[in-house]
């Protein structure tokens, strides 16, 4: 039995609790918006400056997809005019690790996985 099949046993959902976490760690944008903010607290135009290619609509969804999970705290500040900063909590923190950990294993096999799409060629189902 694998750790995933033992895990997914030991919460006897099928896996869907691991499923709901990685959907959302794994979308296209969370991490990036996670790695920008292990820098420290940023406001929204600071984030959207850093992370070329997310559009704004996007950015906010993100922001509060990782809200809702506890990943990240959002200040309000009640000032003319209004200001909003955006730190990872803790929870984000601990996320740092593990997201370095499989980003430096994509870069380690990044040449196998490419030599292995380009040989595998387009298929004649």
């Amino acid at each position: 039995m694998s750790q995933y099949e033992h895990t997914c046993m030991i919460r006897g959902d099928g896996g869907r609790t691991v499923r709901a976490v990685l959907d959302r760690i794994c979308d296209k944008w969370t991490l990036l918006v996670v790695a920008t903010l292990d820098g420290g607290r940023m406001r929204f135009t600071e984030l959207h400056q850093h992370i070329p290619g997310i559009s704004q609509r996007m950015l906010t969804l993100t922001l509060r997809n990782l809200e809702r999970d506890g990943l990240v705290s959002r200040t309000a500040y009640a000032e003319v005019p209004p200001r909003v900063e955006y730190a990872l909590t803790s929870l984000g923190k601990s996320l740092i690790p593990p997201a370095l950990a499989l980003a430096g294993w994509a870069m380690e096999h990044n040449a196998e996985i490419q030599a292995s799409r380009a040989a595998y060629g387009p298929r004649a189902d």
